[in-house]
């Protein structure tokens, strides 16, 4: 099972979310498209955070933003 969730939240409610579901988090990322990609501590995490929050889930494959330059640096 996957760590990793795609969510149609602000980061800041995704958060609180996890620390009121007592969910360790591991990265929180924006996606430029609108949404989060959350990546739990535990996929047992990860599966409760599916089942609380099923309506906010991003079922299409989301597009994340490049964080290295497509070419060499030099």
């Amino acid at each position: 099972m996957s760590r990793t969730l795609f969510l149609s939240m602000k980061e800041g409610d995704i958060v609180a979310r996890c620390v009121k579901e007592k969910v360790g988090v591991s990265a929180v990322e924006r996606l430029p498209n609108g949404g989060v990609r959350l990546v739990c501590m535990s996929s047992d995490g990860a599966q409760h955070i599916r089942t609380v929050l099923k309506s906010k889930l991003i079922n299409d494959d989301a597009v994340r933003e490049r964080h290295r330059p497509k070419g060499p640096m030099w």
